[in-house]
């Protein structure tokens, strides 16, 4: 029964991190609003959110500190969520 119990443990965090490699997105920063909270990115699919085409969009910002690591031009790398506000960033930085 314990090793059954390991098996479905590893089986749910594999799980897990695979859903969390293809919730991040890639985009460019566009225009970003620290007064508003807002950043414009001209991103790719974010099958997260059901989007599997690239557009350019205004997302809120879940802290508004993750503005002031980024600047118009930068490509990113970043996580969004369908929030009860909108389009919501939950992750942000820099690509590498």
């Amino acid at each position: 029964m314990k090793k059954l119990s390991y098996t479905i443990a590893a089986a749910m965090l594999l799980f897990a991190t695979a859903a969390t490699a293809q919730d991040v997105a890639k985009g460019e920063v566009r225009k970003i609003d620290e007064g508003a909270g807002k950043i414009t990115l001209k991103h790719g699919p974010i099958k997260s959110l059901g989007m599997d085409e690239g557009m350019t969009m205004v997302f809120r910002v879940k802290d508004p500190a993750m503005l002031k690591k980024v600047k118009v031009g930068d490509k990113v790398d970043f996580e969004a969520e369908n929030a009860s506000t909108g389009y919501t960033v939950t992750r942000l930085e820099k690509a590498k």
